[in-house]
């Protein structure tokens, strides 16, 4: 494969600007959303046959595989070279980090408890954006954003007795390198298809996770049970692969601060899943915290149009 050659764009983002938001932006976003959503309970599956380093090594690569196979598939070029420092933030933000640090907290942590980096991360993805972009959303999304976060938070925290984890530095430490992740891939996917752009980060990272895979597969015991199989294919094609996929396909449209306040339902759509998927029981608090979150999505994504 040959990289773009240089005239392919008339500008910086001349060759997939981002398009006007609109609702398929927001579908595509939402899509993520749901399927970030699995992510913790299909994590809590994987360790039932993985160690915490397998499963995350294991899962890059095997996401790595799929990318690739899209990318000869289609025959796709390399990106250009100043792209490269941009898909090895986001490789490590997203590919590598958040995996690996949420992982190692769900071994002590609850669901319900990790949900609080899903709570904050919309704050923080549209924090590091707007440093990275120079856009500032008005007061009155900053405001509902906080009002939701703040809901989020509280739940989380009413749901876990108000106690913090052995595993909330894991999870504050992948708050900010997801955010980074995030912003990056978001930047990105105005200049190349989003799928382009995890697809690319997942083969920068594939000498890492095969490497890794090696090594930690050698040191932790592998105990395959339907489960952990099951946990371990969603967790690599289903949040890895797809979820990123339409959730940066969703950013380049509506715009990263505006998409990132979806997230805001990620924690109670985790907990649904957690009592369909994990047996957990879910208290009466959650519909009331999920009917607060969707009203402060309702008013940033009005306010960001």
């Amino acid at each position: 494969m040959k990289a773009h050659d240089s005239a392919t764009h008339s500008g910086p983002i001349a060759a997939h600007s981002p398009s006007r938001p609109g609702g398929g932006g927001t579908l595509l976003a939402a899509l993520g959303v749901v399927a970030f959503s699995l992510t913790f309970p299909s994590t809590v599956w994987g360790l039932e046959s993985f160690g915490p380093w397998s499963l995350v090594a294991v899962r890059g690569a095997l996401a790595a595989v799929l990318a690739g196979g899209f990318l000869l598939a289609l025959r796709v070029p390399l990106p250009e070279r100043r792209h490269w420092a941009g898909l090895a933030v986001v490789g490590g933000g997203v590919v590598v980090g958040f995996p690996l640090l949420t992982t190692l907290a769900l071994r002590t942590a609850t669901t319900s408890h990790a949900a609080v980096v899903v709570g904050l991360l919309p704050l923080t993805t549209a924090a590091f954006a707007a440093v990275r972009t120079g856009r500032r959303p008005p007061r009155l999304f900053w405001l509902a954003a906080l009002t939701g976060a703040a809901v989020v938070i509280a739940f989380t925290l009413l749901e876990s007795g108000g106690a913090l984890s052995g595993g909330d530095l894991y999870l504050f430490g992948a708050l900010l390198v997801c955010a980074a992740g995030y912003t990056e891939g978001g930047r990105l996917a105005g200049v190349m298809p989003g799928w382009q752009v995890i697809g690319w980060a997942l083969i920068l990272c594939l000498p890492l996770a095969v490497a890794g895979s090696a090594v930690a597969l050698a040191f932790e015991p592998v105990r395959l049970t339907a489960h952990g199989v099951l946990g371990l294919l969603w967790v690599a094609a289903g949040s890895t692969f797809f979820g990123l996929y339409v959730w940066y396909r969703g950013m380049a449209s509506i715009g990263i601060a505006r998409a990132s306040q979806l997230q805001l339902a990620q924690p109670m759509l985790t907990l649904l899943w957690s009592v369909g998927v994990l047996g957990e029981p879910l208290s009466a608090a959650a519909p009331v915290a999920a009917g607060g979150v969707l009203v402060c999505i309702a008013v940033t994504q009005r306010t960001g149009r």
